[in-house]
């Protein structure tokens, strides 16, 4: 478990020596922090209730956070490559199915870093700035803000899954990071040609259940690709999407472990 931990903590020395890191968590606690300024300027008031403004100020910044964390997974395997280091690596006294788990979980972990930065940064300069003064109602604004929440780091998980996947098969992170990008904005899209009403069998496809935020029982208030399709429920679509986690993850383990690098 040692030598694993000293994996662990050679991985995340990768990622946090570089400059570029520091610059991207910089640019995230930024626009985190300047966001909610920006709401309160824009709508002349800070009559809106603190989590609502949060609530939209991660919304925003998410997409970025998820840009972000998919340069840090594109990179994580593929970069060795690049690099030239992957040798030096493997001859070590390690285990491929470890070195790979190593950065896998480097990668969660830089992603649950930048997602708590964001909402830290967006709930202190929102509970700064705006209302305290709850709404009358059965939802508490604070449960529904935090279930959103949740609901876009699962997006962001699968997202990563996917680009991990990519970077660790085809080693080039430019491609693992181009297609998790068109991934991330092509969803709606998908989800529009491929609409389960249509056809039965698309309520099986991916982009159709990344964005669990349609469950919400706020209705569409939150949802970024409208309501649910008849047949599809919040359990349905996560069993699906852990379908679809376990067949990247296993794809990524058995390339990455029958891969030949002595060329």
């Amino acid at each position: 478990m040692g030598s694993f931990g000293n994996l662990i903590l050679n991985e995340n020395m990768k990622i946090f020596r570089r400059p570029r890191t520091w610059i991207m968590l910089s640019i995230l606690a930024l626009i985190s922090l300047l966001m909610p300024v920006l709401l309160r300027e824009g709508m002349g008031s800070n009559e809106v209730l603190y989590w609502e403004a949060a609530v939209t100020t991660i919304q925003i910044t998410f997409f970025l956070n998820t840009i972000f964390c998919v340069v840090i997974a594109a990179e994580s395997v593929a970069g060795e490559f690049t690099w030239g280091t992957i040798k030096l690596l493997l001859i070590r006294p390690w285990s491929r199915s470890k070195v790979l788990a190593s950065k896998y979980l480097t990668v969660i972990g830089f992603s649950i870093v930048s997602t708590l930065l964001v909402i830290a940064m967006a709930m202190l300069t929102s509970y700064i700035l705006f209302s305290h003064d709850a709404p009358g109602g059965s939802s508490s604004p604070a449960t529904n803000a935090l279930t959103l929440w949740g609901y876009l780091y699962v997006d962001l998980f699968i997202t990563l899954a996917i680009a991990f996947m990519v970077s660790s098969v085809f080693r080039s992170g430019a491609l693992a990071i181009g297609l998790s990008l068109f991934i991330m904005f092509s969803q709606s899209i998908f989800s529009l040609i491929f609409n389960p009403v249509r056809y039965e069998w698309a309520k099986y496809v991916l982009f159709n259940n990344m964005d669990l935020s349609k469950y919400m029982t706020s209705g569409a208030d939150f949802a970024l690709m409208g309501g649910p399709s008849a047949g599809m429920t919040l359990g349905f679509s996560i069993a699906v999407l852990a379908v679809y986690y376990v067949i990247f993850m296993v794809i990524s383990w058995v390339v990455f472990s029958k891969r030949d690098v002595a060329g």
